[in-house]
């Protein structure tokens, strides 16, 4: 798969919104986060998804990884967006938010087939997109102190 263009955040109104969320728990004093597969893009990513109308990014967030993973989250801290031509050639904008796992359990979907919790080191390997990382590595630091 080649990778997708990323385009400077400023460069013009993205004609496609978007937002999600990288999940997080903690077991055993060990730091992991969820990364899900989607088998027709044949990529790893942080479930994400497009605005409904009329719905905020915080709600597109929640919903989208709610009907992608099963989990029922809570907004934290906002992490950087991304920016990139969409495989359709679309500028794209995804916001993301930390997002701390309420309750709910995993089932395969029209959308992921496959959901790891893996440790944030795991995840970078994993990700199929250069830009996730950077958001990952945002995650991170919210972390260190």
């Amino acid at each position: 798969m080649s990778p997708r263009k990323t385009i400077p955040p400023d460069a013009r109104a993205p004609q496609v919104r978007a937002a999600g969320g990288v999940l997080w728990r903690s077991v055993d004093g060990q730091l992991l986060v969820a990364v899900v597969h989607r088998p027709l893009y044949r990529d790893w990513t942080f479930p994400k998804g497009k605005l409904d109308p009329e719905e905020t990014d915080e709600q597109a967030a929640q919903r989208e990884v709610l009907e992608e993973t099963s989990f029922v989250c809570d907004l934290e801290e906002e992490l950087p967006s991304v920016h990139y031509l969409d495989h359709k050639g679309r500028t794209k904008q995804v916001r993301y938010w930390k997002m701390a796992v309420r309750s709910g359990e995993f089932a395969v979907n029209d959308e992921v087939d496959e959901l790891v919790w893996v440790s944030p080191a795991d995840a970078a390997a994993l990700l199929t997109y250069p830009h996730d990382v950077d958001v990952l590595d945002a995650f991170g630091k919210l972390f260190e102190s």
